[in-house]
């Protein structure tokens, strides 16, 4: 999702301001929830780093998006998802 920040800083005030970014982040955090989903139930094997929350927090935006909080949206970002990326990459490298 680095590529959301290519023209604003990657700063969580810049992405509380952006409606547009901030939708943009939460479709793809959607789209990824789904994704780890799906392979979980293909290969329970799978190892991934916080994928029960990244499945809860695609629920909570598409069933809860009243209540979406950019402070924890913003914690995934930064946090979980670079995990997740260098263990997808791994796992695609095997």
């Amino acid at each position: 999702m680095d590529g959301f920040f290519e023209e604003v800083p990657k700063e969580f005030v810049a992405y509380k301001n952006d409606t547009r970014t901030r939708r943009a982040v939460e479709r793809n955090l959607e789209i990824i929830g789904e994704a780890t989903n799906r392979i979980l139930h293909k290969n329970d094997s799978i190892q991934l780093s916080f994928a029960r929350q990244i499945i809860s927090t695609r629920n909570r935006i598409i069933h809860g998006y009243d209540h979406v909080s950019d402070e924890i949206i913003w914690g995934i970002v930064t946090e979980y998802l670079p995990v997740l990326q260098k263990e997808v990459m791994e796992l695609l490298s095997e």
